[in-house]
C-alpha cells in the first residue's frame, strides 16, 4: 500500500497547528483524556482510518486506557470494561460519526444520556474531539495514509 500524497496537513503546513489547537481545546473541557482517547479510537474504527487507529491505540495506552478496553472498544456495548460515562461518550461518538445512517443522527436519547454524565463543557469537549477525529479520518482515508507512517 502506498499513500496517494502526503497528508494534506503536511502539504499545507498552516493546517496542522489549527487542527492541533482544536485537540488542545477539546482537552480543556474536563473530560478524562482516557475517555477522549476511547472516543477518538472508536470513531477512527468506524471510519476505517488505519493511521488513526494505530496512533490512537498508542496514545490511549499512554493516557491510561486499559488493555481490556483497547481490546474491546469495538464491542463496547457487550464488554464489561467501560463505565456508564464512557459508554455514553462512545454512543455519542458513534452517532456523531455515522451522521448519514439515520435522519436524527444524534438522537435525544443518546444526547440526554451523555448529558447525564457530562456538563456542557464536557459535552463540548466530546463533540470537538469527535469532530476533529472525523477530520483526521477523512484526511487520512482520502489520501490513503499508511498506519505507522511518518509525518
Amino acid at each position: 500500500m502506498q499513500a496517494r500524497m502526503p497528508n494534506p496537513a503536511q502539504v499545507i503546513p498552516s493546517a496542522m497547528p489549527a487542527i492541533l489547537s482544536v485537540i488542545k481545546a477539546a482537552k480543556e473541557g474536563g473530560v478524562d483524556e482516557s475517555t477522549l482517547e476511547l472516543v477518538h479510537l472508536r470513531a477512527s474504527q468506524i471510519n476505517g482510518c488505519a493511521p488513526c487507529v494505530y496512533g490512537g491505540v498508542t496514545s490511549a495506552r499512554k493516557n491510561g486506557v486499559s488493555e481490556e478496553q483497547l481490546a474491546t472498544v469495538v464491542t463496547w456495548r457487550e464488554a464489561p470494561y467501560f463505565s456508564d460515562a464512557e459508554r455514553a461518550a462512545l454512543a455519542l461518538a458513534e452517532a456523531a460519526t455515522r451522521l448519514a445512517d439515520r435522519p436524527d443522527a444524534v438522537s435525544d436519547e443518546v444526547w440526554e444520556e451523555a448529558a447525564r454524565h457530562y456538563d456542557e463543557k464536557g459535552l463540548a469537549s466530546l463533540v470537538l474531539m469527535i469532530g476533529v477525529t472525523n477530520l483526521f479520518n477523512r484526511l487520512n482515508a482520502s489520501t490513503r495514509q499508511i498506519a505507522g507512517g511518518t509525518w
